[in-house]
């Protein structure tokens, strides 16, 4: 019911910055927490960082702190993954995901078992 489309992927060097977006369609997207994880070819999925349905409270993963930022724009039915200082670790398959959970108006999960609906990824690879 709820589709995902990431975009804004790619090549870039240590030290540089990328944004990746995602645009969701088919359900309120107000209503829902959102999520970004990333996967490594040979590594478990992992949390990056989330976002409640207003904007107003998020969390990261503790290796993207200070770097990552989570952003969405509800008007726009997009979510956001500002990414800086990028490092050869931040290579992955970026995945952006969203909740059906209500547990309150701050609601954010770093579990993948809370996400409901699921993008179809993003490449991103920075180079050393």
């Amino acid at each position: 019911q709820v589709q995902l489309v990431e975009s804004g992927g790619g090549l870039v060097q240590a030290g540089g910055s990328l944004r990746l977006s995602c645009a969701a369609s088919g359900r309120t997207f107000a209503s829902h927490a959102m999520g970004w994880f990333r996967q490594a070819p040979g590594k478990e999925r992992e949390f990056v960082a989330s976002i409640n349905w207003n904007g107003g409270h998020t969390v990261y993963e503790d290796s993207v702190k200070g770097r990552f930022t989570i952003s969405r724009d509800n008007a726009k039915n997009t979510v956001y993954l500002q990414m800086n200082n990028l490092k050869p670790d931040d290579t992955a398959v970026y995945t952006c995901a969203a909740s059906l959970i209500y547990d309150g108006a701050y609601f954010v999960s770093t579990k993948q078992s809370d996400y409901t609906y699921w993008g179809q990824g993003t490449q991103v690879t920075v180079s050393s």
